[in-house]
């Protein structure tokens, strides 16, 4: 979803009460302890809010400042390449800031105008069925934080640069914001975790790393994409499969690498007949047959 991976990293509280982001050893703020304090404060911000109350206000520094601005810089000229038109025509309704960082209250007074959808803070990962749970009343759930400043095109966690210039953008789109919310709610109506989890996969494969034909040219719908520097370079040499929702559901993929096997869709109003019904009517039934037929086609039973 980054250059190289997706690890939220864990978040505790201890008995005194501190809260602590405990990050990997090969993580870039590792080592600098004026980085984990701040990364330790901002998840304490996010646990202190209290369910349905106000978004935290981050006093974000000049320098988180400047990362969010040479992040923007980079992927401008790339998302102008690449993105598909959908996602550059909501981009541009968004109109988000280029120069400083937003806060989550100021994505949602931008983008609820446009299609319902609204921020909320997050520490780090939410669970599962919490997080597309939400997603089926129009809420997204978002980091605050920003990533190491000695590395500002890599992230190994998913921080705000991706939930906003990736989702929220994509989110200023009806169509793409349907599709979000169908997802939520699909899992919402499905009782086993395997279907929760074929969803979710299918998500992955669409709203997350998604590419779609415009005109002969492959071009990136998905969020995962569409943040990561690394990954708008490399997408198009990738595998491309036409959608399959019996492998997207299926396929083992690894999320601290780029993606080798992208699915494309034909156009939009393909991956709405397709994706899109099938997170409409999808009961734990179908997703269980679709589980099995993946699993059967790519010789894993």
């Amino acid at each position: 979803m980054f250059e190289d991976g997706q690890l939220y990293s864990p978040v505790s509280r201890g008995d005194d009460g501190e809260v602590q982001v405990h990050l990997a050893e090969n993580h870039p703020g590792f080592a600098d302890p004026d980085y984990r304090r701040r990364r330790n404060e901002i998840a304490d911000a996010a646990l202190r809010r209290e369910p349905g109350g106000p978004v935290p206000t981050i006093d974000y520094t000049e320098e988180e400042h400047g990362i969010w601005r040479q992040v923007c810089a980079e992927l401008g000229p790339q998302h102008a390449r690449h993105a598909s038109r959908e996602y550059l025509a909501a981009k541009e309704r968004l109109g988000l800031p280029t120069d400083r960082v937003p806060q989550l209250d100021e994505v949602t007074a931008r983008l609820q105008p446009l299609t319902g959808f609204r921020y909320v803070s997050a520490p780090g990962l939410v669970e599962l069925r919490e997080f597309y749970g939400s997603l089926a009343d129009a809420e997204f759930h978002s980091t605050q934080y920003l990533r190491h400043p000695s590395m500002p095109l890599y992230t190994p966690e998913p921080d705000i640069i991706h939930e906003v210039v990736g989702h929220a953008n994509q989110l200023a789109s009806p169509r793409f914001a349907a599709l979000t919310r169908a997802a939520g709610t699909a899992v919402r109506r499905l009782e086993t975790d395997e279907a929760v989890q074929l969803v979710a996969d299918v998500f992955w494969f669409t709203l997350e790393f998604g590419v779609v034909r415009e005109d002969g040219d492959l071009k990136a719908y998905g969020a995962g994409i569409l943040s990561s520097y690394g990954e708008l370079d490399e997408y198009a040499r990738m595998e491309i499969r036409p959608l399959d929702l019996a492998s997207m559901g299926t396929l083992n993929y690894d999320i601290t690498s780029y993606q080798p096997v992208l699915f494309a869709a034909d156009s939009l109003d393909q991956l709405e007949d397709v994706v899109g019904v099938f997170f409409t009517e999808v009961d734990d039934d179908r997703a269980a047959a679709l589980h099995r037929s993946g699993l059967a086609a790519a010789g894993r039973v």
